[in-house]
């Protein structure tokens, strides 16, 4: 039995579910739907209400998923979606370093869910239980581009909606995505800030 996979998959598994948790029922001190879909208006996702449930619904349900090592490569696929919208979105322009609202955390976050697309969920997984095992360098590859190729057609497909929605007075979340820097955003949530990952959960 490999341990190691299994702590990793709980760890990232259970933070990303707790972070999708915030955003779809305001549960661990997290501003719920529409604290979260004001905040992706400011960001320019619009319809801000779609996103956040997307992004809720994708962090939620990848971190359970990744938790059981249950459909992993899909979960994967559906996490990375998240992670590389938020990159794009709010911290690639601050360059790679967290201290300055920079990507590494969620670069990390994507290396980390390649790595157990390749090299699959473990033997303590329903995944193995059940026979559903899939896993290897092709695996890990084709979850990577369905993440990033699916965050940006969806994001693309609604870039040109109206506007709905406005900063929320006192959240720093939700008002550092619409002014500088953005690094308050990170500091408040590193996931807070992506985008629903298109069709898998939702990984900022």
């Amino acid at each position: 039995m490999k341990l190691g996979l299994t702590l990793v998959r709980a760890v990232v598994g259970v933070l990303f579910f707790g972070h999708g948790a915030q955003k779809l029922f305001g549960w661990f001190g997290g501003h719920g739907p529409e604290g979260t879909a004001q905040m992706f208006e400011s960001l320019g996702l619009r319809p801000g209400h779609k996103h956040a449930r997307m992004a809720g619904a994708a962090e939620a349900g990848g971190g359970t998923l990744l938790t059981l090592g249950l459909l992993t490569p899909a979960a994967a696929a559906s996490l990375i979606g998240v992670m590389s919208t938020a990159i794009q979105r709010v911290h690639i322009k601050n360059g790679p370093w967290a201290a300055q609202g920079g990507y590494e955390y969620n670069v990390t976050l994507i290396a980390i869910l390649v790595a157990l697309a390749d090299l699959g969920p473990g033997d303590l997984s329903l995944d193995s239980a059940l026979g559903l095992e899939v896993s290897g360098p092709l695996v890990a590859l084709l979850a990577l581009a369905a993440g990033i190729g699916g965050a940006a057609a969806m994001t693309r497909a609604d870039q040109n909606q109206p506007a709905g929605g406005a900063p929320i007075p006192g959240d720093p979340a939700s008002t550092a995505a619409s002014a500088e820097p953005a690094s308050t955003v990170t500091s408040a949530d590193p996931t807070s800030s992506a985008a629903s990952p298109g069709p898998a959960s939702s990984t900022a």
